[in-house]
């Protein structure tokens, strides 16, 4: 039988505290080889401390991070050569070209002399930037200053690349772009995309994690956001309402809200739907519907939802 491989990345228990302040608190969770996760959460959740804690660049107060089989803290240097980073401020040096740029890294990241200029070709082809090599990054737009970033990661083609924010500022086309670019790093790299963006998870990752407040409050596939996200309302207009009695008699009818005088939004368990129920009854109880509309719960509601309440633990485990 055969062995399940082990996490690329495995966070046990990482916390973060300043003072009575817990900036994260006891957060878990693992990456697969060649998994994106979408890491959500509004600002000040937690999510770039929780980056900083994962790089290297801010020790926990507790808990521990591991990479590659190796500890963040304990072999910082092997754990570290098997990670890239692309923090919320790309680590730019304006007045060099990119080439200037990236052989700076490439030699920062340890790359052996005969290689350097491979490893540049390879990084600026798959960011875009095979024509940008003799401009300098002052001269270059926000977004393609952002591919320059993502190259400075994957320069040294780490197993693990953390993109912080990498949208914020770009216009729509660049957006694209870079959400592009990040899909194309998924099939080769595992990558940690930590955002507030709610499409951006949507359109790039294959799972998703919610922090609020220092904790994990959601911890899921997309697929499962997805069903999350599945009709579980209906609004009706009638031309003669019947009372919230009646409505609540109907199976699956978990609550009744009134909107206006013939409106009703009906809220019922996703795996019962009343709708053919409530069009029969209708009929023969002359409700006279004439207008009913399935009602979505969109991802910015499902996000809402999760971080108003007051977090206690993930509502998934583990994969």
């Amino acid at each position: 039988m055969d062995q399940p491989t082990a996490p690329l990345l495995q966070v046990n228990a990482l916390s973060r505290h300043y003072g009575p302040i817990k900036a994260v608190d006891e957060i878990s969770f693992s990456l697969k080889r060649g998994e994106v996760l979408g890491f959500l959460g509004p600002n000040g959740a937690g999510k770039s401390t929780t980056m900083k804690m994962i790089t290297g660049n801010l020790a926990p107060t507790s808990g521990s991070v591991t990479i590659d089989g190796y500890d963040i803290l304990n072999e910082p240097k092997q754990a570290k050569a098997a990670l890239g980073f692309l923090p919320e401020n790309p680590p730019l040096y304006k007045e060099l070209t990119v080439d200037e740029y990236l052989n700076y890294a490439a030699r920062l990241n340890r790359i052996a002399k005969p290689h350097i200029s491979a490893a540049v070709d390879n990084c600026k082809q798959r960011c875009g930037l095979e024509q940008m090599g003799r401009r300098l990054i002052a001269n270059l737009s926000k977004g393609y200053q952002q591919r320059v970033g993502i190259a400075q990661a994957i320069i040294h083609s780490p197993a693990l690349v953390l993109l912080d924010e990498p949208t914020v500022g770009l216009d729509p086309i660049q957006i694209r772009e870079i959400r592009q670019l990040i899909r194309d790093l998924g099939q080769t790299h595992s990558v940690i995309l930590s955002t507030h963006i709610l499409p951006e998870v949507q359109a790039t990752c294959d799972r998703v994690q919610i922090i609020n407040q220092g904790e994990l409050v959601f911890n899921d596939s997309i697929e499962n956001l997805s069903q999350r996200m599945q009709t579980t309302a209906l609004l009706l207009r009638f031309k003669r309402p019947p009372s919230t009695t009646e409505l609540l008699s109907l199976t699956g009818v978990q609550e009744v809200e009134s909107v206006d005088e013939n409106t009703r939004r009906i809220h019922f368990l996703a795996e019962q739907d009343p709708t053919e129920s409530l069009v029969n009854t209708s009929v023969s109880e002359g409700w006279g519907v004439y207008e009913l509309t399935p009602e979505r719960m969109s991802l910015e509601e499902v996000f809402v939802d999760l971080t108003c309440r007051e977090p206690h633990h993930a509502e998934a485990t583990q994969p």
